[in-house]
């Protein structure tokens, strides 16, 4: 690409990640290169509203902003523009969009298939990979099917839980061993995950993460684990930064961890021995592809301060884009900066794009028998 091209940002969203997702496109628009980029903010509300305009972004904090702020919608034509829907803006064409949405309804799948009935590039992953990477129940089979080793786990739908608790925890201490964790199925940014240690822990947190998901995961934890971390970046190609380590403030990585409290730390890249750094590399970009993942992941990870072993953790394909976020801090460890990874992520969508564009949508058969 050479032209400078306009460029919609999505964020917001209806998920329990509609905060970090406000920050992320924050730091998105602030370094997008504007040589490069005419930059349209989108909005989507709490309850599924869509607002374009300069004031957007104020409008989804606050409520209000003085800038303008107006009804928007994405038309699935295959034309590419975003309408809005007061009858006196028209519609504004759009060479790509990235979308900054982290959790259900935005990195599921839901908005990447609007996108592509819109017939505009986007930045990430298709249909497929997001909703495939976005349920830990889905990808987590997958990868075992792979050989990529996971944490043991068991899974169950809420519905079991209040139909009778007894027999899915008997299912779960059979299976597993405490400390254990409880995560929603469907959700990211460590929203409804919570470490339970004996019977009374987990029969008190599983109906908070079933606020979140109708499928709750219980994962074995990985006896004292180090959080390692991994950024994906390309499409059919795709290759792996260097890893970096977490260090969280709370016993594990929470959401007040990542994002509230300020006191989590980070070593980039992570001290790793060569041959764990090759094993972890190789098996982040074995999971991009697992999962026919395209742009970008994070891939994240646990190695066993015991032994050694690696475990894959799991693969977001829309990780966090805040100042802080470690997507863009690996990359920038790995020799390509905050806005050339921006651009970049922007011409894998446009390369993507153009090779779907030469796909066959309609086929001719020898006889035009469904005209009767």
């Amino acid at each position: 690409m050479s032209d400078r091209c306009t460029i919609g940002v999505i964020f917001g969203g209806r998920s329990g990640e509609h905060e970090v997702s406000l920050v992320s496109a924050t730091s998105i628009m602030g370094a997008l290169p504007r040589d490069r980029f005419e930059v349209v903010p989108i909005g989507i509300s709490k309850d599924g509203a869509w607002y374009a305009g300069n004031g957007v972004m104020e409008f989804l904090k606050r409520g209000k902003s003085d800038d303008a702020v107006y009804p928007a919608a994405l038309s699935a034509d295959n034309k590419g523009g975003v309408v809005a829907l007061d009858g006196g803006r028209g519609g504004v064409k759009l060479d790509a969009v990235f979308p900054v949405l982290h959790g259900p309804y935005g990195e599921d799948g839901t908005v990447q298939g609007l996108l592509d009935l819109a017939g505009v590039p986007y930045v990430g992953c298709g249909v497929l990979a997001s909703a495939v990477a976005m349920d830990k129940v889905v990808s987590k089979e997958i990868f075992i099917a792979r050989n990529i080793p996971t944490a043991p786990y068991v899974w169950f739908h809420a519905s079991e839980w209040r139909r009778d608790r007894d027999a899915v925890t008997r299912r779960i201490e059979e299976a597993l061993t405490y400390p254990l964790f409880i995560k929603p199925a469907n959700m990211g940014s460590s929203v409804g995950i919570f470490k339970v240690k004996d019977r009374d822990e987990l029969t008190a947190h599983v109906p908070e993460s079933a606020r979140y998901d109708r499928k709750i995961v219980v994962e074995e934890a990985v006896a004292d684990a180090r959080e390692i971390e991994v950024a994906v970046l390309g499409n059919d190609r795709a290759e792996a930064s260097v890893p970096g380590e977490i260090f969280p403030s709370n016993e594990f990585y929470d959401y007040d961890a990542k994002y509230v409290d300020g006191k989590s730390k980070d070593a980039i890249p992570a001290d790793l021995s060569e041959e764990t750094i090759r094993t972890i590399r190789r098996l982040a970009v074995e999971a991009f592809s697992a999962v026919d993942g395209a742009g970008l992941a994070r891939v994240d990870f646990l190695v066993s301060r015991a032994d050694g072993r690696v475990f894959l953790n799991e693969l977001n394909t829309l990780p966090g884009f805040t100042s802080i976020s470690m997507y863009p801090k690996l990359w920038q460890a790995s020799g390509l900066p905050y806005p050339d990874l921006l651009s970049r992520l922007v011409d894998l969508a446009i390369e993507r794009h153009r090779e779907k564009q030469e796909l066959l949508t309609s086929y001719q058969p020898k006889i035009d028998w469904h005209k009767g």
